[in-house]
Protein backbone atom coordinates (compact mmCIF):
# COMPACT_ATOMS: atom_id res chain seq x y z
CA UNK A 1 0.00 0.00 0.00
CA UNK A 2 2.78 2.76 0.93
CA UNK A 3 4.66 1.84 -2.68
CA UNK A 4 1.00 2.73 -4.42
CA UNK A 5 1.22 5.82 -2.46
CA UNK A 6 4.38 6.99 -3.13
CA UNK A 7 4.36 6.44 -7.14
CA UNK A 8 0.75 7.92 -6.65
CA UNK A 9 2.77 11.07 -4.94
CA UNK A 10 5.56 10.66 -8.07
CA UNK A 11 2.85 11.62 -10.63
CA UNK A 12 0.98 14.47 -9.20
CA UNK A 13 2.00 17.90 -9.86
CA UNK A 14 0.45 19.31 -6.57
CA UNK A 15 2.16 17.06 -4.36
CA UNK A 16 5.69 17.66 -6.02
CA UNK A 17 5.28 21.25 -5.79
CA UNK A 18 4.54 21.01 -1.96
CA UNK A 19 7.73 18.78 -1.90
CA UNK A 20 9.64 21.19 -3.64
CA UNK A 21 9.10 23.87 -1.32
CA UNK A 22 9.45 21.49 1.78
CA UNK A 23 12.84 22.67 3.66
CA UNK A 24 13.66 19.25 4.58
CA UNK A 25 13.72 18.95 0.66
CA UNK A 26 16.31 20.63 0.06
CA UNK A 27 18.84 18.46 2.77
CA UNK A 28 17.53 15.36 0.71
CA UNK A 29 18.69 16.59 -2.67
CA UNK A 30 21.81 17.38 -1.01
CA UNK A 31 22.17 14.21 0.52
CA UNK A 32 20.89 12.04 -2.71
CA UNK A 33 21.70 14.18 -5.58
CA UNK A 34 25.18 15.65 -6.82
CA UNK A 35 23.71 18.53 -7.73
CA UNK A 36 22.27 20.87 -10.28
CA UNK A 37 25.35 21.36 -12.47
CA UNK A 38 27.81 18.86 -14.44
CA UNK A 39 30.31 20.79 -12.11
CA UNK A 40 28.84 19.52 -9.12
CA UNK A 41 28.42 15.93 -10.44
CA UNK A 42 32.16 16.34 -11.47
CA UNK A 43 33.15 17.11 -7.86
CA UNK A 44 31.14 14.32 -6.54
CA UNK A 45 32.64 12.00 -9.18
CA UNK A 46 35.82 13.19 -8.02
CA UNK A 47 35.36 12.78 -4.36
CA UNK A 48 33.81 8.89 -5.31
CA UNK A 49 36.43 7.77 -6.95
CA UNK A 50 38.96 9.02 -4.22
CA UNK A 51 37.00 6.62 -2.44
CA UNK A 52 37.48 3.89 -4.61
CA UNK A 53 34.06 3.79 -5.66
CA UNK A 54 33.41 3.07 -9.48
CA UNK A 55 30.77 6.08 -10.72
CA UNK A 56 27.39 6.14 -13.25
CA UNK A 57 26.43 9.69 -13.75
CA UNK A 58 22.46 10.41 -14.76
CA UNK A 59 21.47 13.66 -15.90
CA UNK A 60 18.02 14.17 -14.18
CA UNK A 61 14.97 14.36 -16.88
CA UNK A 62 12.78 11.94 -18.69
CA UNK A 63 9.37 13.99 -19.36
CA UNK A 64 10.92 15.16 -22.46
CA UNK A 65 7.53 16.12 -24.87
CA UNK A 66 9.84 17.69 -28.42
CA UNK A 67 12.96 17.46 -30.43
CA UNK A 68 14.38 20.67 -28.52
CA UNK A 69 14.31 18.75 -25.28
CA UNK A 70 15.66 15.75 -26.69
CA UNK A 71 18.68 17.83 -27.81
CA UNK A 72 19.57 19.37 -25.66
CA UNK A 73 19.67 16.71 -22.96
CA UNK A 74 21.78 15.01 -25.58
CA UNK A 75 24.12 18.10 -25.55
CA UNK A 76 24.82 17.95 -21.76
CA UNK A 77 25.62 13.93 -22.33
CA UNK A 78 27.97 14.85 -24.75
CA UNK A 79 29.65 17.82 -22.26
CA UNK A 80 29.73 15.57 -19.49
CA UNK A 81 31.63 13.04 -21.00
CA UNK A 82 33.76 15.64 -22.59
CA UNK A 83 34.50 16.66 -18.96
CA UNK A 84 34.50 13.64 -17.34
CA UNK A 85 37.33 12.43 -19.97
CA UNK A 86 39.29 15.66 -19.16
CA UNK A 87 39.14 15.15 -15.72
CA UNK A 88 40.75 11.80 -16.41
CA UNK A 89 37.87 10.37 -14.55
CA UNK A 90 37.24 7.88 -17.03
CA UNK A 91 37.11 4.73 -17.37
CA UNK A 92 36.05 4.61 -14.03
CA UNK A 93 33.12 6.65 -14.54
CA UNK A 94 30.39 6.05 -17.54
CA UNK A 95 26.59 7.16 -17.80
CA UNK A 96 23.50 6.29 -17.32
CA UNK A 97 20.85 7.29 -20.10
CA UNK A 98 16.94 7.16 -20.56
CA UNK A 99 16.23 6.87 -24.12
CA UNK A 100 12.80 8.66 -23.16
CA UNK A 101 14.59 11.68 -22.81
CA UNK A 102 15.94 11.40 -26.15
CA UNK A 103 12.63 11.51 -27.39
CA UNK A 104 11.78 7.73 -27.44
CA UNK A 105 8.16 8.34 -26.59
CA UNK A 106 7.44 10.67 -29.54
CA UNK A 107 10.45 9.33 -32.11
CA UNK A 108 12.19 6.21 -31.76
CA UNK A 109 15.07 7.48 -34.42
CA UNK A 110 15.46 10.63 -32.66
CA UNK A 111 16.51 8.41 -29.67
CA UNK A 112 18.66 6.05 -31.10
CA UNK A 113 20.50 8.60 -33.20
CA UNK A 114 21.02 10.64 -30.21
CA UNK A 115 21.92 7.58 -27.93
CA UNK A 116 24.60 6.62 -30.58
CA UNK A 117 25.93 10.08 -30.75
CA UNK A 118 26.12 9.48 -26.94
CA UNK A 119 27.74 6.04 -27.18
CA UNK A 120 30.11 7.38 -29.97
CA UNK A 121 31.43 10.64 -27.57
CA UNK A 122 32.00 7.92 -24.25
CA UNK A 123 33.88 5.48 -26.77
CA UNK A 124 36.14 8.66 -27.46
CA UNK A 125 36.23 9.26 -23.54
CA UNK A 126 37.36 5.86 -22.99
CA UNK A 127 34.10 4.54 -20.94
CA UNK A 128 30.54 3.69 -21.70
CA UNK A 129 26.75 3.97 -21.30
CA UNK A 130 24.18 2.01 -19.89
CA UNK A 131 21.29 2.60 -21.15
CA UNK A 132 18.05 2.68 -18.07
CA UNK A 133 14.69 0.79 -18.03
CA UNK A 134 11.83 2.39 -17.98
CA UNK A 135 8.47 1.37 -17.46
CA UNK A 136 7.09 -1.45 -19.51
CA UNK A 137 5.85 0.06 -22.25
CA UNK A 138 9.12 0.95 -23.19
CA UNK A 139 10.99 -1.96 -22.63
CA UNK A 140 10.73 -3.55 -26.16
CA UNK A 141 11.92 -0.51 -27.81
CA UNK A 142 14.90 -0.15 -25.37
CA UNK A 143 15.89 -3.41 -26.06
CA UNK A 144 16.01 -2.94 -29.89
CA UNK A 145 17.88 0.02 -29.61
CA UNK A 146 20.23 -2.20 -27.34
CA UNK A 147 21.02 -4.72 -29.79
CA UNK A 148 21.11 -1.79 -32.33
CA UNK A 149 24.26 -0.06 -30.23
CA UNK A 150 25.62 -2.91 -29.75
CA UNK A 151 26.89 -3.54 -33.38
CA UNK A 152 29.39 -0.89 -33.34
CA UNK A 153 29.53 -0.32 -29.15
CA UNK A 154 29.53 -3.85 -27.69
CA UNK A 155 30.03 -1.94 -24.39
CA UNK A 156 26.75 -1.03 -23.81
CA UNK A 157 24.71 -1.97 -21.09
CA UNK A 158 21.55 -2.28 -20.25
CA UNK A 159 18.93 -2.40 -16.85
CA UNK A 160 16.69 -4.86 -16.53
CA UNK A 161 14.02 -4.70 -13.83
CA UNK A 162 13.33 -7.75 -11.72
CA UNK A 163 9.18 -7.18 -11.04
CA UNK A 164 8.35 -7.43 -14.48
CA UNK A 165 7.41 -10.97 -15.06
CA UNK A 166 8.85 -10.48 -18.12
CA UNK A 167 12.42 -10.17 -16.85
CA UNK A 168 13.62 -13.86 -16.29
CA UNK A 169 13.57 -14.49 -19.76
CA UNK A 170 15.03 -11.40 -20.53
CA UNK A 171 18.06 -11.81 -18.96
CA UNK A 172 18.52 -15.15 -20.14
CA UNK A 173 18.75 -13.87 -23.37
CA UNK A 174 20.78 -11.17 -22.14
CA UNK A 175 23.48 -13.42 -20.39
CA UNK A 176 25.34 -13.39 -23.43
CA UNK A 177 29.42 -12.75 -23.95
CA UNK A 178 30.17 -8.50 -23.25
CA UNK A 179 27.04 -7.65 -22.38
CA UNK A 180 26.86 -5.74 -19.30
CA UNK A 181 23.41 -6.11 -17.48
CA UNK A 182 22.16 -3.38 -14.35
CA UNK A 183 19.24 -6.12 -12.55
CA UNK A 184 17.30 -3.74 -9.97
CA UNK A 185 13.70 -4.42 -8.70
CA UNK A 186 12.07 -2.16 -10.60
CA UNK A 187 10.64 1.53 -9.84
CA UNK A 188 7.80 1.93 -12.00
CA UNK A 189 4.08 1.65 -11.25
CA UNK A 190 2.67 -1.13 -13.24
CA UNK A 191 -0.25 -3.23 -13.91
CA UNK A 192 -0.34 -6.93 -12.25
CA UNK A 193 -0.92 -7.95 -15.34
CA UNK A 194 2.92 -7.22 -16.59
CA UNK A 195 4.58 -7.11 -12.90
CA UNK A 196 4.96 -8.76 -9.75
CA UNK A 197 3.14 -6.50 -6.94
CA UNK A 198 4.03 -8.27 -3.43
CA UNK A 199 7.73 -7.35 -2.17
CA UNK A 200 8.24 -11.19 -2.03
CA UNK A 201 7.46 -12.35 -5.18
CA UNK A 202 10.22 -8.98 -6.22
CA UNK A 203 12.49 -11.08 -4.59
CA UNK A 204 12.20 -14.09 -6.00
CA UNK A 205 12.30 -12.97 -9.14
CA UNK A 206 15.08 -10.92 -8.91
CA UNK A 207 17.32 -14.36 -7.11
CA UNK A 208 15.75 -15.91 -10.32
CA UNK A 209 17.11 -13.33 -12.85
CA UNK A 210 20.71 -12.99 -10.98
CA UNK A 211 20.92 -16.67 -11.77
CA UNK A 212 20.22 -16.45 -15.16
CA UNK A 213 22.90 -13.93 -15.23
CA UNK A 214 25.78 -15.57 -13.00
CA UNK A 215 25.31 -18.99 -14.91
CA UNK A 216 25.96 -16.77 -18.61
CA UNK A 217 29.18 -15.70 -19.63
CA UNK A 218 27.86 -11.71 -19.45
CA UNK A 219 28.98 -8.97 -17.01
CA UNK A 220 26.01 -8.85 -14.24
CA UNK A 221 25.66 -5.54 -12.35
CA UNK A 222 23.83 -6.12 -8.95
CA UNK A 223 22.36 -3.36 -8.06
CA UNK A 224 20.24 -3.27 -4.36
CA UNK A 225 20.72 -2.36 -1.02
CA UNK A 226 18.81 -5.49 0.19
CA UNK A 227 21.92 -7.09 2.74
CA UNK A 228 20.28 -10.27 1.86
CA UNK A 229 20.51 -9.97 -1.77
CA UNK A 230 24.13 -8.52 -1.89
CA UNK A 231 24.53 -11.68 0.37
CA UNK A 232 22.90 -13.99 -1.92
CA UNK A 233 24.98 -12.49 -5.14
CA UNK A 234 28.22 -13.16 -3.27
CA UNK A 235 26.83 -16.70 -3.14
CA UNK A 236 25.95 -17.25 -6.60
CA UNK A 237 29.53 -15.52 -7.77
CA UNK A 238 30.90 -18.45 -5.89
CA UNK A 239 29.02 -21.00 -6.95
CA UNK A 240 29.35 -19.84 -11.14
CA UNK A 241 32.96 -19.64 -10.07
CA UNK A 242 33.04 -15.90 -10.49
CA UNK A 243 36.02 -13.57 -9.44
CA UNK A 244 35.49 -10.03 -8.38
CA UNK A 245 35.97 -8.67 -11.86
CA UNK A 246 33.57 -10.67 -13.36
CA UNK A 247 30.52 -8.86 -12.22
CA UNK A 248 29.72 -5.44 -10.05
CA UNK A 249 27.36 -3.72 -7.01
CA UNK A 250 26.07 -0.55 -7.70
CA UNK A 251 24.05 1.12 -5.65
CA UNK A 252 22.28 5.28 -5.06
CA UNK A 253 24.34 7.97 -4.03
CA UNK A 254 23.74 8.93 -0.41
CA UNK A 255 22.39 5.20 0.23
CA UNK A 256 24.34 3.24 2.26
CA UNK A 257 27.59 4.77 2.23
CA UNK A 258 29.22 2.58 4.87
CA UNK A 259 28.11 -1.01 2.93
CA UNK A 260 29.27 0.61 -0.51
CA UNK A 261 33.14 0.89 0.88
CA UNK A 262 32.63 -2.18 2.88
CA UNK A 263 32.32 -3.65 -0.61
CA UNK A 264 35.24 -2.01 -2.21
CA UNK A 265 37.28 -3.40 0.59
CA UNK A 266 36.32 -6.83 0.14
CA UNK A 267 38.04 -6.30 -3.59
CA UNK A 268 34.22 -5.89 -5.41
CA UNK A 269 33.56 -3.15 -7.86
CA UNK A 270 31.20 -0.89 -6.56
CA UNK A 271 29.59 1.75 -8.67
CA UNK A 272 27.42 4.29 -7.39
CA UNK A 273 24.49 6.19 -9.20
CA UNK A 274 24.80 9.64 -9.29
CA UNK A 275 22.13 11.89 -10.96
CA UNK A 276 22.20 15.45 -11.05
CA UNK A 277 20.11 17.68 -12.20
CA UNK A 278 16.90 20.03 -11.67
CA UNK A 279 14.66 17.47 -12.11
CA UNK A 280 15.61 15.06 -9.28
CA UNK A 281 11.40 15.33 -7.91
CA UNK A 282 10.48 12.39 -9.80
CA UNK A 283 14.11 9.98 -9.10
CA UNK A 284 13.39 10.55 -5.67
CA UNK A 285 9.79 9.73 -5.33
CA UNK A 286 10.88 6.26 -7.74
CA UNK A 287 13.25 5.33 -5.73
CA UNK A 288 11.53 5.38 -2.59
CA UNK A 289 8.36 3.56 -4.21
CA UNK A 290 10.81 1.29 -5.68
CA UNK A 291 11.03 -0.32 -2.23
CA UNK A 292 9.48 1.54 0.27
CA UNK A 293 11.99 0.27 2.90
CA UNK A 294 14.24 2.55 1.16
CA UNK A 295 12.27 5.41 3.09
CA UNK A 296 14.29 4.08 6.23
CA UNK A 297 17.37 4.31 4.59
CA UNK A 298 16.78 8.15 3.82
CA UNK A 299 15.92 8.88 7.05
CA UNK A 300 18.54 7.04 8.73
CA UNK A 301 21.36 8.94 6.32
CA UNK A 302 20.23 12.51 6.71
CA UNK A 303 20.00 11.92 10.39
CA UNK A 304 23.66 10.44 10.04
CA UNK A 305 25.37 12.95 7.91
CA UNK A 306 23.31 15.94 9.82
Amino acid sequence: MLRKVILAAAGSQRVERLVEGAPVSRNLVRRFVAGNSSDDALRCTRSLSDQGLAVTLDFLGEDTVSPEQAEATAGEYLRVLDALHAAELTPAAEVSLKLSALGQVFDDKQAYEHARAICAKASEAGTTVTLDMEDHTTTDSTLEILHRLRVDFPTVGVAIQAYLRRSEADCRELAVEGLRVRLCKGAYKEPESVAFQSRLDVDKSYVRCLNALMSGPGYPMVATHDPRLIAIAEDRARWFDRSADEFEFQMLFGVRPDEQLRLVDLGYTMRVYLPYGTQWYGYLMRRLGERPANLGFFLRALRSRD
